[in-house]
């Protein structure tokens, strides 16, 4: 892909997210069904997080594309490779199966009908939907750099453990799971289920990992 082409689908990502972000941000206040935004509004959701995820991943890559210097150019690249190996890919693909999993069993476990009058189902396929194929298209657009496996892992471990304690600093704040499914669970399930989650975003990155060495054989190899 030209860099023309490449800078025109890394603006375009970045446009998207940021709408949809801000769409989601101006609901904050509204009057939603119970509990929804309730502490911490849409900050809590890490559907919500992994759209920031996304928004901030394509806006540094298209700052790197419209770069003049290679010197900036090489500095950005080490921290837009590093943001998509580790989390944009691995989370924006775990976001998508969990929840559609999850929705296939029981939406009311993650996404009560109740949000339905609130939410149209557009926003819905821009949340879980749709950074499917944007982040496989950015897979195909350029190749990135992955750093150490120990290092990934456990810069995801850290981030797993924030957002683990997050959501339990809610339920202990205000009494209200994020999502109901978590209150189906005790204690050990909890933690199980997050070890269960954490194993499939270490897939995921693993998977990233495979994709991006198999499409840019040919190159590595030049």
């Amino acid at each position: 892909m030209t860099a023309t082409l490449r800078a025109v689908f890394h603006i375009s990502a970045f446009s998207w997210y940021a709408f949809v972000v801000n769409y989601l941000a101006a609901k904050d206040g509204e009057e939603l069904p119970a509990g929804i935004f309730v502490y911490g509004g849409p900050w809590k959701y890490l559907t919500f997080l992994n759209l920031l995820l996304q928004m901030t991943f394509f806006g540094l890559a298209a700052v790197n594309d419209l770069q003049p210097g290679k010197k900036a150019k090489s500095a950005l690249n080490r921290w837009k490779d590093l943001l998509f190996s580790v989390f944009a890919f691995p989370v924006g693909m775990f976001v998508v199966l969990l929840f559609w999993t999850i929705f296939a069993y029981d939406r009311e476990l993650v996404y009560p009908a109740t949000i339905d009058t609130f939410f149209p189902p557009w926003i819905n396929h821009a949340m879980h939907t749709f950074v499917l194929p944007v982040v496989l298209g950015e897979v195909l657009v350029q190749p990135h750099t992955y750093p150490q496996m120990k290092h990934a892992l456990a810069a995801l471990l850290v981030v797993g453990l924030a957002y683990l304690s997050w959501i339990v600093w809610v339920y202990l704040t205000v009494g209200i799971w994020v999502y109901p499914l978590l209150r189906h669970f005790s204690t050990a399930g909890l933690l199980i289920f997050f070890f269960f989650n954490m194993t499939v975003v270490t897939l995921l990155y693993l998977l990233g990992d495979w994709i991006n060495s198999h499409v840019w054989r040919k190159d590595k190899a030049k």
